[in-house]
């Protein structure tokens, strides 16, 4: 338990753990639409919830867990993501179906939040690439749950496949919980001291900022307007992936296909690109990643609807060039505000995707509702990357922040 690779699987199971809860959401949308006859952006809606909880209580639990230790906090996140997910079986209202989802929502986040701040933590010196490595955990684990779903659903309906996604994950992590730690004084010294030269390409800031500290400062706000653009069309895509393959008028084992792969890219990516932006720094990594994310949404809407196959490699595109926003973001905060706070710092930051929820879930069902089309949805979340990458060159020549010096007013920090 002492060894942060020891900590760096566990903490990486915790996320596999977790992660159906979102990526295997798009799978139960059709048949909770057929059982209850609800419509389509009632039921997204409550992915945004989803999304909303899993991201704003993370500044609550962040500031908690950076000071009491992740344990109790991943314990009481196996409860509450397990129930609430297991619990999404049995509702018979609407109003019972978001508050489910919100309480699957409220125990993801515990983990999430905890399992990227320990890596942080545990991994100073290569913060682009531990970042990638847990969520990629969160990005990929759902390889492991969609053939496992999607034959549960068809083999005894998608209310079995809600109790036992539900229940199993949720033992596990409370198993795990018992494990996880922070590292002590001397064991953040060392993991600081793992890589002995800094990499010219990546700036790292040497003072250490509390949130509030943080939340003064403007580079902070353009990293979070940055993470809300981007965000956006990756989540358009967890979330509707099912109706949009139905709306293509492709068959259930194109979307079968393209569910499957599209986690292993989503996780690949965050891994690729995060150790990408320790060799060639963060801000470049997020300029090129963003921009090809911005060309492989549009190939969704103008190639993806020709075929099966043509879906598939579409969406796996997209996800190989959006996954890495859960690595770059954490990695590049930790960077220019230090990590002595990093869970609670990121858990700020991360706010962001519950605010590019609200576009990528409710509101895009509601425009293809009115629409009857995703066109607008993909070229609008296409032109968020588009404009996400050009802000990271902007990015790359702001000066680090400096609790006594004037930011944003002299020249970029050298090395």
């Amino acid at each position: 338990m002492k060894n942060r690779w020891f900590q760096m699987v566990a903490l990486v199971i915790a996320m596999v753990m977790i992660a159906n809860l979102q990526y295997g959401w798009t799978l139960f949308v059709d048949p909770i639409e057929l059982d209850h006859g609800w419509s389509l952006a009632n039921i997204q809606w409550a992915f945004t919830l989803f999304i909303l909880f899993q991201t704003w209580v993370q500044p609550l639990d962040g500031w908690l867990i950076d000071r009491l230790g992740p344990r109790i906090f991943f314990t009481l996140g196996a409860v509450l993501s397990g129930l609430g997910w297991t619990a999404l079986a049995f509702v018979t209202t609407l109003t019972q179906f978001y508050v489910a989802y919100a309480v699957a929502g409220i125990g993801s986040a515990l983990v999430y939040s905890g399992s990227i701040g320990s890596a942080l933590k545990w991994f100073r010196a290569r913060r682009g690439l531990a970042a990638g490595i847990i969520a990629g955990g969160y990005g990929a684990g759902t390889a492991l749950f969609i053939p496992v779903i999607a034959r549960l659903i068809s083999a005894s309906g998608y209310r079995a496949a809600l109790v036992w996604t539900g229940v199993v994950p949720g033992l596990i992590i409370l198993a795990i919980a018992q494990v996880v730690r922070h590292p002590t004084a001397e064991e953040t010294a060392q993991a600081a001291e793992a890589v002995p030269t800094k990499r010219a390409s990546v700036r790292r800031n040497a003072e250490h900022f509390t949130t509030n500290e943080m939340l003064r400062t403007p580079q902070f706000y353009l990293l979070y307007i940055m993470l809300v653009l981007m965000a956006t069309g990756g989540l358009l895509v967890t979330a509707q992936a099912g109706p949009v393959a139905m709306s293509f008028g492709l068959p259930l084992a194109a979307l079968t296909m393209a569910t499957a792969l599209s986690p292993l890219a989503n996780g690949g990516s965050r891994i690729f690109w995060g150790w990408v932006s320790d060799h060639l720094g963060r801000e470049n990594t997020m300029a090129i990643a963003f921009m090809l994310n911005a060309l492989a949404l549009l190939s969704v809407i103008t190639f993806g609807r020709m075929s099966g196959a043509l879906f598939s490699v579409t969406l796996v595109l997209t996800y190989f060039t959006w996954g890495e926003t859960f690595s770059l973001f954490p990695s590049t905060l930790g960077d220019w505000f230090g990590s002595r706070n990093s869970t609670s710092n990121y858990a700020f930051l991360y706010t962001a995707k519950g605010v590019a929820s609200v576009l990528g879930g409710g509101v895009a069902a509601l425009m293809y509702q009115n629409f009857g089309s995703w066109t607008s949805a993909f070229y609008g979340s296409a032109a968020f990357a588009l404009a996400s990458g050009l802000l990271a060159l902007i990015l790359r020549a702001v000066p680090l922040p400096h609790k006594t010096e004037p930011v944003l007013e002299s020249a970029p920090a050298s090395g």
